[in-house]
């Protein structure tokens, strides 16, 4: 896949990330607060912790989709591969995404379901369209060493 294409996606991909990230801190602080105003109880746990973890969940939530968002950003401008670590957070960023989808058809509706799908098909898109990582060989590449002979 050409330069043309690649790129554009990456920063796409970046910018969607970034405003999931916002997204998904305003929903935790939001559900949190009610938590707490409702003084709702489950199963008899304190409703501080409750609005406390739910904050603290969001914020660590747009902390990895910026995260995200910045490994994407930083392989569409050096316009290369992201490195093995980078390729295993945004793996796991697609995953994540793949499995949250699917939980949302049933939760929310299929219009969720459809923009997690499309952020999957960005991170995907992303990762396929640089390749392997510098240094890695490409699935199914020839090493540079020529096989042995057979013995006769």
């Amino acid at each position: 896949m050409s330069a043309v294409v690649r790129r554009p996606v990456a920063f796409i991909a970046a910018l969607v990330l970034f405003a999931e990230a916002v997204g998904i801190v305003i929903i935790n602080v939001v559900l949190g607060t009610v938590v707490k105003n409702q003084d709702m109880s489950l199963a008899g746990t304190d409703p501080g912790v409750m609005s406390k973890g739910t904050w603290v969940l969001g914020g660590v939530s747009g902390l990895f989709l910026v995260l995200c968002g910045v490994l994407l950003l930083m392989a569409g401008i050096r316009d290369r591969a992201p490195g093995r670590a980078a390729r295993i957070v945004l793996i796991g960023c697609a995953v994540v995404h793949g499995v949250l989808g699917a939980l949302t058809v049933g939760l929310v509706g299929w219009a969720a379901f459809a923009l997690m799908m499309v952020v999957l098909g960005l991170i995907v898109l992303t990762l396929v369209a640089y390749g392997p990582a510098d240094g890695e060989p490409a699935a199914g590449a020839e090493s540079e060493q020529p096989a042995a002979p057979a013995p006769a």
